[in-house]
């Protein structure tokens, strides 16, 4: 993959994630609006030596970069808060899958299933199949069914870790002692990939998150 391909963010999966994406065009418009506005500005005044001393104010100046800058910023504001309304959104109904972070693994259970629970661990670069990514493969992927709400349940059994899956658009810590929740909802099938967003220890790095969505059907027919 290219430099510039590596720049891109992660296709969206789910509903949260296209509406990140939505916001972060709306963001980007008003940042490029108000660089290219500041840089015409800046040029201007060093191509000209306009020079006044008679002027001692501007009140209306004054007033319009005042208010402006408010309305641009409440502008920014309302679609932030909407999407943090929507993050925060959890459903009681669907699949659950718990999550227990260690170092340095994953440990997931799913109580619907009464399958118990499985380790996650990442697969070693000498056991890698073409086609896999180092260090983003496990041996044991979390399977969930697509089209269908699933909470996931983050705890830890040791220190802090932080579950996180960039193409569902979710992101939560895993406190010892503690449970936390969110929703997650898949809109296609496909295997998506992530990593502990915490700074957990020596393997940090080596703590890979892989989920796959797969067809209810399919998904009531497992073997866990």
């Amino acid at each position: 993959m290219s430099f510039w391909g590596q720049l891109n963010l992660v296709d969206a999966a789910s509903p949260l994630q296209s509406e990140m994406f939505l916001f972060h065009d709306h963001a980007m418009v008003l940042l490029i609006g108000i660089f290219t506005f500041v840089a015409i500005i800046g040029v201007n005044f060093l191509v000209n030596s306009f020079t006044s001393r008679t002027m001692l104010e501007a009140q209306m100046l004054e007033t319009l970069w005042t208010i402006l800058p408010a309305l641009l910023l409440v502008w920014l504001a309302l679609p932030s808060l909407r999407l943090l309304y929507l993050l925060d959104e959890n459903s009681s109904t669907g699949l659950i899958l718990k999550s227990t972070g260690h170092q340095w693994y994953w440990s997931y259970e799913i109580p619907l299933c009464d399958s118990g629970s499985f380790d996650s661990y990442m697969v070693p670069e000498s056991d890698l199949e073409i086609g896999e990514y180092r260090l983003l493969e496990v041996d044991n992927r979390a399977v969930v069914p697509y089209q269908m709400e699933t909470t996931v349940i983050t705890t830890s059994a040791d220190v802090l870790h932080a579950w996180a899956l960039p193409a569902m658009g979710v992101k939560m810590d895993a406190v010892p002692g503690r449970l936390n929740s969110f929703s997650m909802f898949v809109e296609k099938p496909g295997v998506y990939y992530g990593q502990c967003s915490e700074i957990c220890g020596a393997n940090h790095s080596f703590m890979p998150i892989v989920v796959e969505a797969v067809d209810l059907k399919d998904f009531i027919n497992l073997e866990f």
